[in-house]
């Protein structure tokens, strides 16, 4: 598996999240699909965290994303693997929580279920503030383990890069990465 973050910059990427969101105030709320709450997991894995993580959702289900996000039948038309509907799970989990910040993620990740046009390991990533929303489309490889990780891993970093914003368009823009940027304002 092609790790985007080792172990020791996943807990220290975590460690800097917790201490600006503390030290500001801010709370974030994820969204999840294909990863299954392992985004949540990882926001929760570090004491403190009711401080600034005040709840997430799983909405596997287009139903799900629906009903508990406000996703719109129109942004589930492009499908549930998609910039409109990662973007608007962000939005709507930002929205229901009340929080100053959400992430999404949906995707494929597999072994069944790609398409040409989306194969297995398309993943969309979004994010919202109270400003702004912005969703990124990744391709991810390995099984479906690896994928999910390396999905939660790139949400992480993008919690950290969006913090600041000269980094975000540093990192976007010209790492290794399998990323397209897409931003709504």
């Amino acid at each position: 598996m092609k790790e985007i973050l080792s172990h020791k910059e996943i807990l220290s990427n975590l460690q800097h999240i917790a201490e600006v969101f503390t030290e500001d105030k801010l709370t974030l709320t994820t969204a999840e699909s294909c990863t299954g709450g392992g985004l949540a997991f990882e926001f929760t894995r570090l004491p403190g965290s009711s401080a600034w993580f005040n709840q997430g959702w799983v909405t596997y289900s287009n139903e799900a994303k629906v009903s508990a996000l406000g996703v719109s039948q129109d942004a589930l038309g492009s499908g549930a693997v998609s910039e409109a509907c990662a973007t608007e799970m962000a939005m709507g989990a930002r929205k229901a929580a009340h929080a100053d910040f959400a992430i999404s993620i949906t995707g494929i990740a597999g072994p069944d279920g790609g398409t040409e046009s989306k194969p297995v390991g398309t993943v969309w990533i979004g994010f919202a503030s109270h400003e702004r929303a912005h969703a990124f489309c990744f391709h991810f490889t390995g099984d479906r383990h690896q994928i999910r990780e390396q999905a939660i891993q790139a949400a992480i970093l993008g919690v950290v890069l969006w913090l600041d914003d000269s980094l975000a368009h540093i990192y976007f823009e010209e790492s290794n990465l399998p990323v397209k940027k897409h931003s709504h304002f």
